[in-house]
């Protein structure tokens, strides 16, 4: 049996506090913003390591669901029993609620090991000392357009929608899953109803509204459709709730398991800037000899073809790498260009 938990009630607490913690830098992301403007300037956290840390007993595994969260629980035993077996002590995964609440869960050290996107990778380093470890791959990249798709082809494609190679309808040469492309139709969404994750989301909004607000258009100039993830975002559209949604490149994948169709009816219209990979973090009260071991449990088993299926049931991940913290760091920038802290 999994020992699966949600953890709310404590972690919400911990969200409201004010203060931040310091970053590897030395210095707090409020200070660090107001000082240097912003996180165009900041230097990338590499996270820090307790040199006085005893050896843990047993490591708990924060995950987030980018989809159907009971798929998630009964897809992740795999990775447990790797990790536990290679690190020697028992490795529990728990579900949080959102993104934030598996930072908090990081920084209250009720997990050590966190599979975060790419903003969440550098706020865990930034406020908790969190190392930002490693990266995952899929189709052979470390970063991933966010994708803007719809049920209204016309009105959003300057060409006719054609077959990319997962036999899914894409236009405006967004097929290669390569950002951006398409840019140029994004005005062409004031007005419309839009299904969109939360503001913590790098592909479900921090890059979409990044890219309407460098054409001209607000958030304010839409019909928000609030989502809790990705699948959900293409079933809004695909449902005929929402015009256009978002997500990342390329969501339909998930949907198209139980609506084989999802991919004549749901277009892809637009793709952002790249965005970093998401990736595992690990906690700071951890010494980096058991850093290192966690990081090199998790890169041994996703080189095996049991890791890979495995890690692909979990997150579509077909590999991992260690992380660049530079890279990490443009999804920050992303989100201060709209107004995100």
């Amino acid at each position: 049996m999994i020992k699966f938990r949600f953890k709310l009630a404590a972690l919400s607490a911990l969200a409201l506090t004010g203060t931040l913690a310091l970053s590897s830098c030395g210095v707090s992301q409020d200070a660090a913003d107001s000082s240097s403007g912003g996180a165009n300037s900041a230097v990338a956290c590499t996270g820090t390591n307790d040199s006085s840390a005893a050896a843990p007993t047993k490591l708990t595994l924060a995950l987030v669901p980018s989809g159907d969260a009971k798929k998630l629980v009964d897809t992740v035993k795999p990775l447990e029993d790797a990790l536990t077996s290679r690190l020697g002590i028992p490795v529990t995964g728990v579900i949080t609620a959102d993104y934030q609440a598996a930072v908090e869960a990081i920084g209250a050290n009720q997990a050590q090991i966190g599979m975060l996107p790419s903003l969440q990778m550098s706020q865990a380093c930034d406020k908790y000392g969190a190392a930002p470890a490693l990266q995952t791959v899929r189709k052979n990249k470390s970063s991933y357009a966010a994708q803007m798709f719809t049920n209204n082809p016309d009105k959003f494609c300057s060409d006719t929608p054609s077959e990319g190679p997962n036999g899914m309808l894409y236009c405006n040469g967004t097929a290669s899953g390569n950002g951006p492309a398409g840019l140029d139709s994004v005005a062409k969404i004031k007005g419309a109803t839009v299904a969109m994750l939360s503001p913590a989301s790098p592909a479900g909004y921090i890059f979409p509204v990044a890219a309407m607000k460098a054409a001209g258009v607000a958030v304010e100039d839409v019909s928000p459709i609030k989502v809790t993830a990705n699948d959900a975002s293409v079933l809004a559209v695909y449902k005929g709730d929402a015009e256009v949604g978002f997500s990342y490149w390329d969501a339909r994948e998930v949907v198209a398991k139980d609506n084989p169709d999802v991919g004549s009816k749901v277009v892809v219209f637009a793709l952002t800037d790249e965005v970093p990979n998401d990736g595992m973090s690990i906690s700071s009260k951890l010494s980096s000899d058991w850093q290192k071991k966690i990081s090199d449990a998790m890169l041994d088993f996703a080189d095996t073809p049991e890791g890979v299926k495995a890690l692909t049931a979990i997150y579509q991940i077909t590999g991992m790498k260690l992380a660049d913290p530079d890279s990490l760091r443009t999804t920050q920038e992303a989100a201060h260009s709209i107004g995100l802290g």
